[in-house]
């Protein structure tokens, strides 16, 4: 089977050779300390970890133009700067740099800053969303032997970026009429912008993103997902179930449980990355949802780091739900530079062996 009917078929729990060898990725930094353990510097990665080939379409659901990248204050220990989404952060050096760093300011803190600031940047007719060279990449799409995916956007997960955790909660108090409005907004806008490419591209899944939990629970409860969330959802799904896209995965890292029944009513069909510190577990959800919710991810990456018999108990825990389908293992985020190169290796040489006999698999404990 190649890369892109082996994929459908395991999402859709039909006999395939194996599962796919997917990865969510790497940090940077996991490489740096790769490359100095072994990882040749010249090799393409994905070839050399043997991982299988997909590719996501490059439509531009972000913000255009993206604010400009500016130093406001920098020293020995720290940079102070806005990004691109028009936060203003402070970033510590050194290895500190690592961590995640200082919120300090968004660039939506009124509705005068949605409509003259946030929302000019979503023209969904902006000629940039698209690619130039779109005609060429549908000519080569067209005889692809890999999954091919397009992004699904955000609904809570873009408003909290641009407005911080504290302001999206109180907004949703204090005037819920305002995140009614830039909620139905940007449904519109996302599907305004994927129109052409579902029209003239096949697509095979969807990634949309939202980040909406922390490990004790998501940020709005499941009564506020339905009165904000859901309509807005079932409008995005909708435009890509219309044009055969049955797949949509959400990415949310926390303990997202409580969320899932609206995710699934809302139209989505998967969900990743499935972060294992928060108490999330594949089997679990499996169990709790049923074939309709496919699974990405839940290696815990804590077990990457501790070695061998920990990775082993990982691999024995997904082992069912491989043999079962509608699942793809994968670390519960990208691989972080705890993880040795050693003990990475050790895991894809077993989570391959799992895959091609996960019934017979023994776990080495």
């Amino acid at each position: 089977m190649n890369d892109c009917e082996r994929f459908l078929a395991n999402m859709h729990y039909e006999p395939c050779d194996r599962c796919p060898w997917w990865e969510m990725w790497y940090w940077e930094e996991t490489l740096d300390r790769w490359h100095k353990e072994g990882l040749p510097e010249d090799v393409h990665l994905a070839r050399f970890l043997g991982v299988d080939h997909r590719e996501h379409a490059p439509v531009s659901l972000g913000l255009i133009p993206g604010f400009k990248r500016e130093t406001l204050e920098e020293t020995d220990d720290y940079e102070i700067f806005r990004r691109t989404d028009g936060v203003v952060c402070r970033q510590f050096k050194g290895d500190m740099g690592q961590r995640m760093p200082q919120w300090l300011r968004f660039p939506m803190e009124t509705r005068d800053d949605w409509e003259n600031v946030i929302k000019p940047r979503l023209d969904p007719h902006s000629p940039t969303r698209y690619p130039m060279r779109w005609e060429d990449l549908k000519r080569m799409w067209a005889g692809r032997d890999y999954p091919l995916a397009i992004g699904g956007g955000s609904i809570y997960g873009w408003l909290r970026n641009w407005m911080g955790i504290e302001g999206i909660c109180k907004a949703l108090y204090d005037d819920p009429e305002w995140v009614h409005e830039m909620m139905d907004y940007i449904a519109d806008f996302v599907v305004a912008v994927v129109h052409r490419a579902v029209t003239e591209v096949q697509f095979d899944y969807v990634t949309m993103w939202e980040d909406m939990a922390y490990k004790a629970g998501p940020h709005i409860s499941p009564r506020m997902f339905r009165e904000f969330m859901l309509e807005p959802y079932k409008k995005v799904t909708s435009e890509f179930h219309a044009h055969g896209v049955d797949l949509i995965f959400v990415d949310s890292d926390g303990d997202s449980s409580l969320l899932m029944p609206l995710w699934l009513e809302g139209g989505v069909t998967g969900y990743y990355p499935i972060e294992r510190a928060s108490g999330m577990d594949a089997p679990t959800l499996r169990k709790a949802h049923g074939r309709q919710l496919r699974l990405i991810g839940g290696i815990d990456k804590r077990a990457m780091a501790a070695g061998p018999a920990a990775i082993e108990a990982e691999l024995a825990n997904v082992a069912p739900l491989v043999a079962d389908g509608g699942y793809i293992p994968w670390c519960d985020h990208l691989v972080p530079p705890d993880v040795s190169f050693e003990n990475y290796m050790y895991y894809l040489t077993r989570m391959k062996e799992m895959t091609l006999n996960p019934k017979g698999f023994k776990a080495r404990l």
